[in-house]
């Protein structure tokens, strides 16, 4: 396993970008050029959590669930060993015939929610309420699926309508860890939930001034 983490660090070019490997979809591209698409699970981690001021980890709500899945959707016998180890583990854990559509749909939420929330500096409660913050927060959703769409990753239509409902609750103190990161003036995932993104939209000819603001005032 040591030399598999070196090996990912090296193909990156940059030791320190080990760190952001369960947000967006760019180590998956990294890891599958290095060691083939074969060797490959994807996997989404769903959990709400910070750091305290004495580095402890703070787990923010309830929910703690794992997916994972081959690449191709198959369901391999390794798949099946995976899942037999991690049930039971405390959390939930579940095996999925398309995780790859699953890590884009959390890669979509957290790019618009960590977008909008790191560009207007606030929560979601208070840009809902702020003037034009609730269609802000919206133009910024439909960037991203935009960018999935290009890619051919599309979102569940109720998963979009899950993602609207969670980025204009007014009541909500709902951030994301980057927003929380970018407070404290530590290292962000900007890179590789934003940039990576934006890239992939570039790449498609697609027009995204919100998340380029965002990734723009993010590397500043």
């Amino acid at each position: 396993m040591d030399g598999a983490i070196t090996d990912f660090a090296s193909a990156i070019g940059d030791n320190s970008a080990i760190l952001p490997v369960l947000n967006g979809m760019r180590h998956i591209d990294v890891l599958s050029d290095r060691f083939g698409g074969h060797s490959v699970l994807g996997g989404a981690c769903i959990v709400s959590n910070t750091l305290d001021d004495k580095g402890r980890v703070l787990q923010l709500t309830d929910t703690q669930e794992l997916v994972y899945g081959e690449l191709d959707g198959k369901r391999s016998s390794r798949l099946s060993e995976l899942d037999r180890v991690l049930q039971g583990a405390g959390f939930v854990a579940r095996p999925s015939a398309n995780i790859v559509g699953e890590m884009w749909e959390k890669w979509v939420f957290a790019a618009a929610l960590g977008g909008i929330t790191c560009l207007l500096r606030g929560s979601i409660g208070e840009i809902a309420i702020s003037p034009r913050g609730r269609d802000l927060a919206l133009a910024m959703l439909e960037e991203c699926i935009q960018v999935a769409a290009a890619c051919g990753q599309s979102p569940r239509p109720e998963t979009i309508e899950r993602i609207r409902g969670a980025l204009t609750d007014s009541g909500s103190l709902l951030t994301l860890s980057m927003y929380r990161d970018l407070q404290k003036g530590a290292p962000t995932e900007a890179d590789t939930i934003i940039g990576d993104m934006c890239m992939r939209g570039d790449a498609a000819g697609l027009k995204m001034p919100l998340l380029a603001a965002a990734y723009a005032q993010l590397s500043i």
